[in-house]
């Protein structure tokens, strides 16, 4: 397979993804039905949940400045701030392409090298993740119980054993195998001290205090919006806590699966919420009515941001 049939693979996929999964929504429920409830939401939190996603953005913006400052880079928060927005925006074009426009908006308009750029958005990529893993630690250890019940419910002991044998092997390999720096266990053995670099890096920061602070606030507000936009909703009354986290952790990785989690937000919503009986019907309104005012979001300021770029940056 040639560059250029990849590249138009990592394109195609992830539409393809978003337009099975949105096909898939409307499929379980109607779309006049969908309508209906979302016509019942409480615009209130909705706003309120929008404006949580715009600060967390912002504070991402901000914490970016802490990376490249020790570089000898005096970024102007302004561009910082619309880099960001502008990321979000064309990452619903292509997954991940967000952030070299990231990287190339700041190079073009702020003289820092791209390869520079780039670097501080991978390390602080690895600061979210860590912080999604505790994320998804904190859950498990909340809902032990429950996810316990629910796999023992749902799958056969013989079957649990064999997945748990599956995995203690995989990470018998890996230990195995750690030397080696060829093929897949080499990729993942250069993930995994990548993360740990970028990880240990975060504590060699002149500002890393505040790094960590913003990290933390960035994903409490990520948390908040989730949770705001149930008060929405009435027929999501009463919400346990346990299907706010694992909602929140599957409609996280449903953006990092398609264009901006298109079609696969609301399905993620309703996979993690069916687990505890939620009907299908608010399920699919809940996501669809967050995923839709992210966007609806992303799109008015992201646009600005890349409209007004070249004008700010040509009057300073």
């Amino acid at each position: 397979m040639t560059s250029k049939q990849k590249k138009i693979l990592t394109i195609l996929i992830p539409i393809l993804i978003s337009i099975g999964l949105v096909w898939y929504s409307l499929s379980k429920v109607p779309i006049n039905t969908l309508i209906e409830e979302a016509k019942q939401a409480d615009i209130k939190w909705i706003l309120l949940s929008v404006v949580c996603l715009t600060i967390s953005h912002i504070s991402r913006a901000y914490r970016w400045l802490f990376m490249l400052e020790p570089m000898g880079y005096k970024v102007k928060l302004n561009n910082s701030i619309m880099a960001v927005f502008a990321t979000y925006l064309i990452n619903y074009g292509i997954p991940r392409s967000g952030e070299i426009a990231r990287a190339t908006i700041l190079s073009n308009y702020e003289n820092v090298p791209f390869e520079k750029g780039f670097g501080t958005i991978v390390a602080e990529r690895i600061a979210d993740m860590i912080v999604m893993l505790g994320i998804i630690g904190i859950t498990l250890i909340l809902q032990f119980e429950f996810i316990i019940k629910f796999f023992e419910e749902r799958f056969s002991l013989t079957s649990l054993l064999i997945a748990f044998t599956g995995i203690l092997a995989v990470g018998i390999l890996l230990i195995a195998f750690r030397k080696r720096e060829s093929g897949f266990i080499g990729k993942i053995n250069t993930f995994i001290r990548g993360l740990i670099e970028g990880a240990v890096s975060i504590f060699k920061m002149k500002k890393k205090w505040a790094f960590i602070a913003h990290t933390l606030f960035i994903w409490s507000m990520y948390l908040l919006m989730f949770y705001t936009t149930t008060f929405a909703f009435k027929s999501l009354e009463g919400l346990p806590i346990a299907a706010v986290l694992i909602g929140f952790i599957s409609a996280s990785f449903s953006i990092a699966a398609t264009n901006g989690g298109t079609g696969a937000y609301p399905a993620a919503v309703f996979a993690a919420f069916s687990i505890f009986g939620i009907a299908k019907e608010p399920s699919f309104a809940f996501g669809w009515v967050l995923w839709g005012s992210q966007t609806l979001m992303t799109i008015i300021l992201g646009g600005l941001s890349l409209l007004y770029l070249p004008i700010y940056n040509r009057t300073e």
